[in-house]
């Protein structure tokens, strides 16, 4: 029974690739096509194969300089301007309603936020900046007070 379905779709394969009127053009289709499938997989495995290599490349980099070094952690004042250029990239956070200041690392998010979530995530994208050694999140929503700063000892 098998064998009879596979020489039915085999027969209909060639009926169609052989048709006297459009064969031909069927012929030069799956020809083109097929080479073209065969261009995209080359290319895709160049780029896997480039991806590689580049990677093998950054992890060979890395264990050879693991004892060197790190870089110099920015100044307070750069690293508030940086983490104000990465949590105002995104237009729906209020701007002007927003203060970030930085001591010894550690940076201090103050004023309103919108939402209570719009206050976790700015917290979370502040963490994920280099330098950032901690964050403190006096955020409020509108209409609350202000949280204290804790005393320090």
């Amino acid at each position: 029974m098998r064998l009879l379905a596979l020489g039915g779709l085999l027969g209909a394969a060639l009926a169609y690739l052989f048709d006297p009127d459009s064969g031909r053009r069927r012929r030069a289709l799956a020809r083109d096509r097929s080479a073209g499938t065969v261009r995209s997989g080359r290319r895709q495995s160049g780029r896997l194969a480039r991806r590689v290599s580049s990677d093998a490349r950054g992890v060979t980099r890395k264990l050879q300089h693991r004892g060197q070094k790190q870089k110099p952690q920015p100044n307070d004042a750069t690293l508030a301007r940086t983490v104000e250029s990465e949590i105002f990239r995104d237009p729906d956070v209020p701007k002007g309603k927003i203060d970030v200041n930085a001591e010894n690392g550690i940076v201090f998010l103050r004023g309103e936020a919108e939402r209570p979530e719009m206050i976790d995530d700015l917290e979370q994208q502040v963490r994920k900046v280099p330098g950032v050694q901690g964050v403190e999140n006096l955020l409020h929503l509108p209409g609350e007070p202000a949280p204290a700063r804790p005393a320090t000892s």
